[in-house]
Formats: C-alpha cells, structure tokens, sequence
C-alpha cells in the first residue's frame, strides 16, 4: 500500500502556479521513487493568497493549507526572500530562484524547440547562465515572440510538464531547493 504525500504551494502569481505546480510534483515523484515505502504524489494544493500579501495572511494561507498538505512551498521572486525564509520551517520549504521563476523557464533549451516559433537561439548556451539573465520575463517574451498561437503565460503549464529535470538541477537555487525538499521528505519518513 502507497503512502499519500499532498504538497502545497503559495506563489507571487498564477503563472508560476502552472509552472511551479507541475514541476514540484514531478520532482516530488522523482524524489521518491526509490522510496523503501510506496509514495503516492498527490495533485498540488495551493492558494489564492499571493507572497505580495503581508506575513499574517501568509501565515494564515500556510495553516489552510497545512491542515491537508505534508508539506508547503512558498515561492517568492528574489526581492521578497526574507518573506519566505520568515515563514520556512519543518513542512514549510522556500521556493526561490536566484531572481525570477522565467528564468528557469529558460533553463532547457530542448522545451522551446518543440514549439514551432520560437527563437531558441536567444537562450543561454549553458542552464546555469539563465540565473545572470538580468530580465528573464523578456528573454522569454522574445523566445516567444514568434509563436502566434498561443500567449506567452500559456506556455508555463507546458514547460513544467516539459523541462528537463536534471537541467533544472544545474541551477543552484533549483539544487538548493530539491536539497532541502529532500531533507524534510526524509525527516517526514518518506525517504
């Protein structure tokens, strides 16, 4: 018999819940894998409250979701870090890029070759360089520019599904974060 492990997740916006949302639970599946025990990685619960909220709503977003969630994310952009790491503990693990969620987006090439349109020759030619990207919202934007069919913020469900895992985990905040995700997994005894 599977073990259920349900996450959550506060994030700064909707999109990053289509990016983000997918990729925790592809990583959480991949994390546990090799479980001794059986891990059934649920759906992603998160919350209509945002990181650009004060602390006590943060913190009552984190209760809410604690009463169903193992463990709880919380991504912020670079600029609100503090807010996150105040709020991190136990079951609550911070979720932040070195500046924007777009630039992990950025990070596997191989995504933005599936789409026809897009330019991927404006991506860095290693991963760990999309974190120097002193905008990464528009290096997407450009990568996408030549897509007609769809927006821009339609893409992020699709590059979650779509990115390589182990090009994210070129990336020290992504490593960072699959480390202590891990960390909590095994004090929860899931690992």
């Amino acid at each position: 018999m599977s073990r259920p492990l349900v996450p959550g997740l506060v994030t700064e916006g909707d999109t990053d819940v289509l990016f983000l949302s997918r990729v925790i639970g592809r990583q959480l599946r991949a994390l546990t894998d090799y479980a001794p025990r059986p891990v059934d990685v649920q759906a992603v619960q998160y919350s209509a409250c945002r990181m650009i909220k004060d602390d006590e709503r943060i913190r009552q977003a984190i209760h809410e979701l604690a009463g169903d969630c193992h463990l709880i994310f919380l991504h912020s952009d670079h600029r609100e870090r503090a807010k996150a790491d105040r709020h991190a503990g136990r079951e609550v693990i911070p979720l932040i890029p070195v500046k924007e969620t777009e630039a992990w987006l950025l990070a596997d090439a191989q995504v933005w070759a599936r789409v026809p349109g897009a330019d991927v020759r404006r991506l860095p030619a290693k991963p760990r360089e999309v974190e120097r990207i002193s905008d990464p919202k528009a290096v997407l934007r450009t990568v996408l520019s030549g897509v007609g069919h769809r927006k821009v913020d339609e893409h992020f469900a699709f590059a979650g599904d779509h990115v390589d895992l182990a090009v994210l985990a070129q990336l020290p905040a992504y490593a960072e974060w699959v480390d202590t995700t891990s960390k909590a997994l095994r004090s929860h005894g899931f690992l």
